[in-house]
């Protein structure tokens, strides 16, 4: 069993109109959910096979940071596919400069975090102070370099270069970096 705890404000996204999202994220997933309202703990726990429910905290994980649960559900399309979580907070100096740096991930009309998606396939969402990735190994690295290079105040395009090189990459290499769709 594996505790997860997300923000109050993600809690009615996890259960669902009627409790359907977290219905189906416990037969997908075989996991049983046990979710506390009051403090934001869920308990994950296995009930069939244990391959996928290793992925079952990674999805309250995933929608705790704002994925919509369809998203976060696409972590069991493929057992590639992972939810990797970078920490804003780290690389800000104070809160001004957190949201100083919030911005420059997300982009002038959300166009960074769009094209971090376009070019890899990964699905990004930047929520409170972090930015969730999911994708296969190689487009949450990608991601995860390309916010690096943003956090350490990286022009952004270069950084778009750099998103559009290892894109070429990919489909050099016939990866697929089309976006997963659940």
């Amino acid at each position: 069993m594996q505790h997860v705890k997300i923000p109050q404000d993600r809690i009615g996204v996890l259960i669902g109109e009627g409790g359907e999202t977290m219905r189906e994220i416990e037969s997908r997933a075989e996991v049983r959910l046990d979710i506390d309202s009051e403090n934001g703990k869920v308990e994950v726990e296995k009930t069939g096979d244990p391959i996928r429910g290793l992925k079952g905290p990674e999805i309250v994980k995933a929608i705790g940071r704002g994925f919509a649960p369809e998203e976060a559900l696409s972590l069991l399309d493929d057992d590639m596919m992972m939810f990797d979580l970078i920490d804003v907070d780290a690389a800000a100096r104070n809160k001004n400069d957190l949201e100083r740096q919030k911005g420059r991930l997300i982009g002038e009309n959300g166009r960074t975090r769009e094209l971090m998606e376009e070019l890899t396939g990964a699905s990004v969402v930047i929520y409170g102070t972090t930015m969730g990735i999911i994708g296969n190994p190689t487009q949450v690295d990608v991601v995860r370099s390309a916010a690096e290079m943003i956090l350490d105040g990286a022009p952004h395009g270069s950084v778009y270069s750099f998103l559009e090189r290892k894109r070429n990459e990919m489909k050099r290499q016939g990866m697929e970096f089309h976006q997963f769709t659940g």
